[in-house]
């Protein structure tokens, strides 16, 4: 038997397979940032990039190979930007497709350990990436959320840029369909402010925008080696509010990093009281090791505890959304709420807005009246004989089907193609904790070599069942 586990959950899950003596194939951010950790000794380890190539390591691992695959992809010496795009995989929600437009970053942030398991810069091919979003169209998905770790960055690497990809997608979208852009550095987004604007007013765009702060203090970023200063992020944050009525940015702020002095977290905080973000990430500042922040004099934790604090206090001193009460829009559905007692749609300005449990809502663009609002949400009732629009061209997949494959391949392994999985395969490497097991006979090896890499999604699609499975045994 051999277990296929994912890094982000720490060390438990292989050492618990250890203690079985099952033989282990470590996926993920966490051996490709450090392989030469003691307790990955013996172990078969996939980095980011070859993550396409899985099957290869599990069947190698089986016989008693110990592989490890963690070098970057290269065509003709360049980097490409990761695993291939068309790779069958299973959404967690049928839809949404979650595309990751490039790999790694230009930045050197002295916090970050993510450049270490990811690299440079490495984008993936318009051509790749509309053909992806046009295959889930067909495939019912509505909504399309474009990822990486920083968007702005696209095609600085194969000669292109991110307005010039942006609106080759919104040429494929149907009517109706969304598309969510994901989060942005200061730096390359402020050399396509205006196309940018143009973009985010396009009715099948949301007007959001994810731009990471971390301080409004330049001192302080500085530091962080964040490669631009307060007033460059005000800029672009002004300019889009104008340009773009009503837009959502949201953005980040690290709190208590190394350096940082009182007047410098004051300095953030007026920026907060200033601008009011709907949306903020606060995190208390942790050295990651191997960081050249790591190695800082650090802030004493009671100081960044404290810090904390207060800026979630200002944070929840105002509610975003009571303006919006009154208001009809046109909403698309989703998904349910964690309390199952909603449904979750977003407005035009990818603002949560809370509708009742309808059936026939769930991926509909429908108009609602705001009636309610609170510190992350509003709640809307569907106006009376409203007109239910649907903007899937196609019948969304089945929740666990397979996406991606070819009708040949859907009748000869229809059998192997469904999972009860609720997790989703294209998760970022460090947001969830994953373990499945692999019951390989010679008949099960046949038939995954048969089945190639349209199978691979399967590894990663039993998470959460598979891992309670095993866990009772």
């Amino acid at each position: 038997m051999t277990w296929l586990l994912h890094s982000g959950g720490g060390v438990h899950g292989f050492r618990k397979a250890q203690e079985e003596n099952k033989k282990i194939v470590l996926a993920g951010c966490v051996p490709q940032a450090q392989p030469r950790q003691d307790y990955l000794k013996g172990l078969s380890i996939i980095g980011v990039q070859q993550i396409d190539r899985v099957v290869e390591v599990v069947e190698e691992t089986i016989k008693g190979h110990s592989v490890r695959l963690l070098g970057q992809k290269k065509d003709n010496g360049k980097r490409l930007g990761g695993a291939r795009l068309d790779l069958p995989k299973i959404r967690k929600n049928p839809l949404i497709e979650i595309i990751s437009i490039n790999t790694g970053c230009l930045n050197a942030c002295t916090y970050c350990k993510t450049k270490h398991a990811r690299g440079n810069l490495a984008s993936y091919p318009i051509d790749e990436l509309v053909e992806r979003a046009k295959q889930s169209f067909q495939e019912g998905v509505c909504e399309i959320w474009l990822t990486s770790e920083d968007t702005g960055a696209y095609g600085r690497d194969i000669g292109t840029d991110l307005p010039t990809l942006l609106w080759k997608l919104v040429e494929v979208i149907p009517d109706g369909a969304m598309l969510r852009l994901g989060m942005t550095n200061p730096p390359y987004i402020l050399e396509h402010l205006e196309e940018m604007a143009k973009i985010l007013n396009h009715p099948r765009v949301y007007a959001f925008l994810h731009i990471p702060v971390q301080s409004a203090s330049d001192s302080v970023l500085m530091d962080m080696k964040r490669e631009y200063c307060v007033a460059d992020f005000k800029r672009v944050v002004d300019f889009l509010k104008e340009k773009v009525p009503g837009i959502t940015i949201a953005t980040d702020i690290i709190c208590g990093f190394p350096g940082e002095t009182d007047q410098d977290f004051q300095e953030t905080l007026k920026l907060v009281e200033e601008y009011k973000f709907p949306s903020l990430f606060i995190n208390q500042f942790y050295p990651r090791p191997g960081t050249p922040a790591a190695k800082a004099e650090q802030v004493p934790a009671h100081v960044k505890k404290q810090r904390t604090k207060d800026l979630s206090r200002v944070f929840h001193s105002y509610n975003p959304y009571d303006h919006k009460i009154g208001e009809r829009q046109q909403v698309l559905v989703t998904e349910e709420s964690f309390d199952s007692k909603f449904f979750v749609a977003h407005n035009r300005f990818y603002e949560q807005v809370l509708v009742p449990k309808n059936p026939e809502f769930m991926g509909k663009m429908v108009e609602v009246d705001i009636y309610e609002s609170g510190k992350h949400f509003l709640k809307g009732q569907p106006v009376l004989d409203t007109k239910i629009y649907t903007p899937s061209i196609s019948k969304p997949l089945a929740k666990g089907e397979v996406s991606g494959l070819t009708k040949e391949f859907r009748t000869r392994f229809g059998n192997h193609l469904t999972s009860t999985s609720d997790t989703c395969a294209a998760s970022h490497c460090d947001s969830t904790y994953s373990r499945i097991v692999l019951q390989m006979s010679q008949h099960d090896c046949a038939l995954w070599v048969a089945a190639g890499l349209a199978l691979i999604a399967l590894l990663f699609a039993f998470l959460a069942r598979v891992y309670a499975y095993n866990v009772t045994k």
